[in-house]
């Protein structure tokens, strides 16, 4: 029985360590590719588009760019005090409308876990890609 519940335990973390010990093996160059279906709406430059800049984004509160105007389901979001850092990134990459209902993006996500990884890689520091 123990052994059991050690394996469901590892199992129902295992979603949850997955993407942030990805991010530690991303590859920038990779994620400057997967940046470009990000790039309609975002940038990397202290510059806001249709979404706010994504220049700095690891480490910087959730929904805190100034003059960016966000979505009351963001605002939401953003309570508490939630910072954008890999393993939040990693989450919300995978579905931004599942982790923030009625959110303004209409970016269904990145499936693939290793896009993920390669894109927050790129966005640590993307200047020097």
């Amino acid at each position: 029985m123990r052994t059991a519940g050690i394996g469901l335990a590892l199992c129902l973390l295992s979603p949850a360590l997955a993407v942030p010990a990805l991010a530690e093996e991303g590859d920038a160059v990779a994620g400057k590719a997967v940046f470009r279906k990000c790039a309609a709406c975002h940038t990397t430059e202290p510059v806001n588009r249709v979404g706010p800049t994504l220049a700095g984004i690891i480490g910087r509160p959730v929904a805190s760019v100034e003059d960016f105007s966000y979505s009351k389901a963001m605002l939401g979001f953003a309570e508490g005090g939630k910072v954008w850092d890999e393993a939040l990134l990693g989450e919300y990459l995978l579905s931004p409308k599942a982790m923030v209902k009625g959110t303004a993006m209409s970016f269904v996500g990145l499936k693939k876990p290793q896009d993920i990884a390669n894109l927050i890689a790129y966005l640590r520091d993307p200047p020097a890609q």
